[in-house]
């Protein structure tokens, strides 16, 4: 018989092996200064493209000042316990009553997490009997939701509709066979390619498929649809969605996230959400301050077109400029390169400590090999001048990159070319 450690302490994990080189840089870099576009990166200011506070809310005085407010009525504790023991306030409530409004269900229910809130909302609506089809390229938490299903799932090709409904076919048979029923999940927004989910054309099959409909829409609320709604109401369809989520960490700049539905299939999520049910309520802080949040949402749609102008300029000269951004709908901006593990890693050091650009690198595994994705999240605080400081920044790196300069430097350092 083997250490149940032996495994762990010989194979790190496809991340993990790269720790020696990349950790404290490339991965859980440590981010100074207040939040916004210029902060502080190992003592150096920054011009940062890396955090997904997509409205400009986090640095915001009059966020800060309810946030400052609630704590200083509240404390960090308030209230103790989960929502179903003694947990819950008025508050809690008017803020699951305005999130409902403005996403137009009928009920919401206030999640303390996003992650742990949709790998529970998954557990919660599906038994063995029922079957769960998503898409390939789903969100980490709904893969682990779905891990947790001890019924038959099935993955269809990203946003491929012709795939879904092969596959909404063999749900179909095996719902049938054990008496159950389908469930069907994707995104509003797929936050690291930056396409909406074909949402519109998911809804159209209902018509020939008997499925419901549940929605990550993490990226989608607040940025998109003509309120903000998100991507059903960006694509027409909210009310063909019958489970909406999304979390407070992207527009919101906060903590929480909810659900929002029927109020009969609400009411029995709140009775069944493992992970609300024997997890703390989210304190007071967060649930006063989402509410700041949510008026500013409703009230400010000059904030999402201000993030519209810069999204629309940082994508517009990139595609200018001949780079690949794919098909991206949204403000999520990958910028696609060709080239080694080694090479994105000396290419995003010249990038940080040269150009003082701080973005997101992402390699093999998230995405084939030989393929380098720079990923950049436009903000409602970026100005102009940002983007076209990146731009240039963008120009000079490519020309290194093509014609060897960073795979030479690559060669020589340290770094396992493997």
């Amino acid at each position: 018989m083997k250490d149940l450690f032996e495994r762990i302490q010989k194979n790190k994990g496809p991340l993990g092996r790269w720790a020696s080189q990349a950790e404290g840089y490339y991965v859980f870099p440590k981010l100074e200064g207040e939040l916004g576009p210029r902060m502080k990166f190992h003592g150096k200011e920054i011009l940062n493209w890396s955090i997904n506070d997509y409205l400009g809310l986090a640095n915001n005085p009059e966020i800060r000042k309810v946030d400052a407010e609630a704590a200083a009525e509240y404390g960090a504790a308030y209230p103790m316990g989960a929502r179903m023991m003694s947990g819950h306030t008025d508050m809690h409530e008017q803020l699951q009553n305005e999130l409902a409004s403005f996403v137009g269900k009928e009920a919401a229910y206030l999640l303390n997490f996003g992650y742990q809130g949709m790998v529970s909302t998954i557990d919660a609506l599906v038994t063995k009997n029922d079957v769960i089809v998503y898409d390939v390229d789903s969100h980490g938490c709904i893969i682990d939701g779905v891990r947790l299903h001890m019924g038959k799932r099935f993955t269809y090709k990203h946003n491929d509709i012709e795939s879904l409904e092969k596959n909404l076919e063999r749900a179909t048979n095996m719902a049938e066979t054990t008496g159950g029923g389908i469930l069907v999940i994707t995104e509003g927004v797929f936050g690291m390619r930056g396409q909406q989910g074909k949402l519109k054309e998911i809804v159209a099959l209902k018509e020939k498929y008997n499925f419901r409909l549940l929605v990550d829409d993490a990226h989608g609320f607040g940025t998109l649809g003509k309120t903000g709604a998100g991507a059903g109401e960006e694509q027409g369809v909210q009310d063909g969605i019958d489970v909406y989520f999304s979390t407070f960490a992207k527009s919101m700049a906060s903590i929480g996230a909810f659900i929002a539905g029927e109020k009969d299939i609400i009411d029995y999520l709140k009775y069944n959400l493992r992970s609300q049910m024997f997890a703390k309520s989210l304190p007071m802080i967060f649930v006063k301050g989402a509410l700041k949040r949510l008026e500013m949402l409703r009230t400010m749609p000059e904030l999402k077109d201000k993030l519209w102008e810069n999204v629309n300029a940082l994508q517009n000269g990139l595609k200018s400029r001949g780079f690949n951004i794919g098909d991206t709908n949204t403000c999520v901006t990958p910028v696609y390169l060709e080239g080694s593990i080694p090479e994105a890693m000396i290419m995003v050091n010249d990038l940080r400590e040269n150009y003082r650009i701080f973005l997101s690198i992402v390699v093999y595994p998230v995405i084939p090999k030989g393929i380098i994705l720079l990923r950049m999240i436009p903000t409602a605080s970026h100005t102009l001048q940002d983007i076209e400081e990146t731009l240039e920044a963008f120009s000079a790196i490519r020309i290194k990159l093509e014609n060897g300069t960073y795979k030479e430097l690559a060669e020589a350092s340290v770094v396992d070319m493997e």
